[in-house]
């Protein structure tokens, strides 16, 4: 017994066999289902020379094969890696790059991606090919690089746990989402996930659990979470094996569809539902009311909690949501893939923040100013600083000692992560999340931080959604630009937007460009991808030559 991944869930098996575990479209399994599966594929693995310490991608949206995976995986003490169903050629072999894939478990609607990618990577000897979750009928062939069927797979494989013993050392990775840059592994060992990502800390004691404290609460009432993003994400992940480990019931679907998600909450009486910002909130929010005003609403009485994390969940669309839901708990996570949960903050509809997240730091968050010197709470409010978490963080980057070195440092004999999350320390122990160091504008040495701006424009009736960024600038060395999604009827602008937020933001914060698009750039978990939203912003910019001295503001 560890405080491994694999022993985890394990323990929720044995503690209730016959719960309803995961739930994707009208097929569910129960916990014993679930457990033979992955033991069959685990044994399949086995059979191909997989083992300790190897990497395993999934290339898969959403799907309980998708589940089973990752199970299989660590049972055997081999490693995972998420891999994003939207890359392209290119983007797929950096990963299999990268990542020293040996063996890939895949969607079949793949397999011309991943026999373009294959012959160039060596180390691939392994593929398993699972039906397409949106398309089952799909008929790719996977015969060239020789492909096994799930079904074929694990047909003849034992179900049975005869697993050598585990490690609470074995390693986890997940990629992250490559907002700013090419994605890095974040290698975890599978007790520091667990008890910053996994839920082995109390998120609202701080207190840390016992191997079998969730197990023991698979025969209390059953809860039904639903994680709305990709599992290729590290928050869902999170949600999924958080949920798995207490013995609950987990409702995937592998594409993000408003009106179908509030189907499901009616019908399977959600409880819980993880969401990612206004990337989600918004279209979600929208979906509900136009419902209610049919006179029908969707029966959403069952949603007592409501998180949202990984993207701004902005105030007008916050307060919305609130009206519509006054009894439910609505939360604000921080943290990242480099530090897990680093603190979550409750949200009051009569005091909703409009400069960003404010949420209570969790056990061994900090704020550090810039001699990596640990801020006092308390004596320090109204101070900028880099966020940092110490504790269980994570071994590094995967094949990247230098930016591990600049990632992960010593503060005062102890290990801290840092990747560059800015935050103002307010009052009571809390913090306001400002954004990614990485995104700041440096304008005229006055800083900028690009999520204060977001959640101002986002008060504006005719946007939709918005990024900013910096570009560059011969007098002040970057200029605010923004690229904005609108509403649709809707125009707006560059002096029609400055002078909105002139009664919400310092003259030298507005945006001096504005770029209109048809879709903002985001990720399939809805994440913000600034480099695209940059290069946008600098052709519209240079289109446009919309240039306004800020001088004069």
């Amino acid at each position: 017994m560890a405080h491994n991944i694999a022993d985890l869930f394990e323990h929720a098996v044995d503690a209730a066999p016959d719960n309803p575990a995961v739930k994707v479209g009208d097929r569910v399994v129960t916990y014993a289902e679930l457990e033979a599966d992955s033991n069959r594929l685990a044994h399949y693995l086995a059979s191909q020379g997989v083992g300790p310490g190897d990497h395993v991608a999934i290339f898969a949206k959403n799907s309980i094969e998708h589940v089973v995976a990752t199970l299989a995986i660590v049972k055997i003490r081999a490693t995972t890696i998420n891999v994003n169903y939207r890359y392209v050629e290119s983007e797929l072999d950096y990963i299999f790059d990268n990542a020293d894939v040996v063996a890939l478990i895949h969607e079949r609607s793949y397999a011309p991606l991943v026999a373009a990618c294959w012959p160039k990577h060596d180390k691939l000897r392994v593929a398993v090919v699972v039906d397409d979750a949106l398309d089952p009928a799909d008929t790719s062939d996977y015969s060239s690089y020789g492909g096994v069927h799930y079904d074929e797979a694990i047909a003849d494989q034992s179900a049975e746990r005869d697993f050598a013993e585990r490690s609470p050392d074995d390693i986890h990775i997940i990629y992250t989402g490559g907002t700013t840059g090419f994605p890095k592994g974040v290698m975890w060992r599978h007790e520091d996930f667990w008890r910053v990502l996994g839920g082995g800390i109390d998120f609202y004691t701080g207190e840390p659990l016992t191997e079998f404290d969730q197990s023991g609460q698979a025969n209390d009432p059953r809860m039904v979470t639903f994680p709305l993003s990709p599992l290729m994400h590290g928050g869902a992940q999170a949600g999924l094996l958080m949920h798995l480990f207490a013995g609950h019931l987990t409702i995937l679907e592998p594409k993000f569809d408003p009106v179908r998600t509030w189907e499901i909450i009616e019908r399977e009486k959600v409880q819980l539902i993880f969401m990612t910002g206004d990337a989600m909130a918004r279209p979600l929010i929208e979906a509900y009311e136009a419902k209610a005003a049919t006179g029908t609403p969707y029966d959403g009485s069952s949603l007592f909690a409501i998180s949202s994390s990984a993207a701004i969940f902005s105030p007008p669309v916050k307060a919305r949501w609130m009206a519509a839901f006054p009894n439910a708990v609505f939360t604000d996570s921080v943290g990242s893939t480099e530090t897990g949960f680093g603190g979550m903050g409750m949200q009051d509809p009569n005091n909703i923040s409009t400069d960003g997240p404010v949420v209570g730091l969790g056990p061994g968050s900090v704020v550090l100013d810039e001699d990596n010197k640990i801020l006092d709470m308390e004596t320090n409010v109204g101070r900028t600083g880099r966020l940092a978490r110490g504790g269980s963080v994570p071994v590094g980057y995967y094949k990247d000692p230098a930016k591990s070195a600049a990632t992960f440092i010593e503060v005062d004999g102890a290990r801290y992560s840092v990747p560059g999350d800015f935050a103002r320390i307010e009052e009571g122990n809390r913090v306001t999340l400002l954004g990614r160091g990485s995104n700041c504008v440096n304008t005229g040495g006055e800083k900028v931080y690009p999520e204060e701006v977001e959640m101002a424009i986002k008060h504006h009736d005719a946007v939709y959604d918005v990024l900013v960024v910096g570009i560059p600038d011969e007098k002040y060395g970057q200029a605010v630009a923004a690229v904005a999604e609108l509403r649709e009827g809707h125009t707006l602008e560059l002096d029609e937007l400055r002078d909105f937020l002139r009664a919400h933001l310092s003259g030298y914060k507005l945006p001096r460009s504005l770029t209109i698009v048809d879709r903002v750039p985001r990720n399939a978990t809805g994440k913000a991808q600034y480099p695209a939203a940059k290069e946008i912003a600098m052709a519209g910019f240079a289109a446009k030559a919309a240039t306004v001295d800020p001088t004069t503001v």
